[in-house]
């Protein structure tokens, strides 16, 4: 089975500070989902392509099933303050 890869790139600087603090603190206090395996968190970034990003999150799961199940699940409305604090896109990506 493939796992698969969660990607947020953020394309623009925090518009709203309050709901990005908002954001980080709902995360706090849970126990650590063992599906979730963070591989970059706004890391040191090079553009060698396209336009810059200000930020980019790589989160690995075990398949595309279990990070859709993750996305829509609990983490949807916590995504909903990240959304309104600054400009994002985001996928899911099967890897190898």
């Amino acid at each position: 089975m493939a796992c698969a890869y969660v990607v947020f790139i953020r394309e623009g600087e925090i518009v709203d500070p309050e709901a990005m603090a908002a954001y980080k603190n709902a995360g706090t206090g849970s126990p650590p989902d063992p599906n979730v395996k963070p591989r970059a968190l706004y890391g040191a970034l090079e553009t060698i392509e396209g336009e810059a990003a200000d930020g980019i999150v790589i989160i690995e799961f075990p398949s595309m099933q279990a990070a859709r199940d993750w996305y829509y699940g609990d983490y949807h409305e916590r995504a909903r303050l990240r959304q309104k604090a600054a400009p994002y896109r985001g996928f899911i990506v099967e890897g190898l």
